[in-house]
């Protein structure tokens, strides 16, 4: 560190540590606002999965037991 100090500056050293944990905090918020909008677009499990289970199990589900798994499914998150 104090040899980057004496060959450079305490201004760069300054300057890239700033830019350094704004590159940091920037990229949290960019990277989490792409992983929102993809979990909108694309949700990991919807009623129409559900129901795609049930008919692959050869069952025939009603509202109501797709709504159960719906509510379980957000209970555990």
């Amino acid at each position: 560190m104090l040899i980057v100090l004496l060959a450079f500056g305490w201004e760069s050293v300054l300057y890239l540590g700033l830019g350094l944990i704004g590159g940091l905090v920037g990229g949290f918020f960019i990277s989490r606002w792409f992983f929102k909008r993809e979990l909108a677009k694309n949700p990991p499990i919807n009623e129409k999965m559900i129901r795609a289970m049930f008919m692959s199990m050869g069952r025939k589900p009603s509202e109501a037991q797709v709504r159960s798994v719906i509510n379980s499914i957000n209970k555990q998150q």
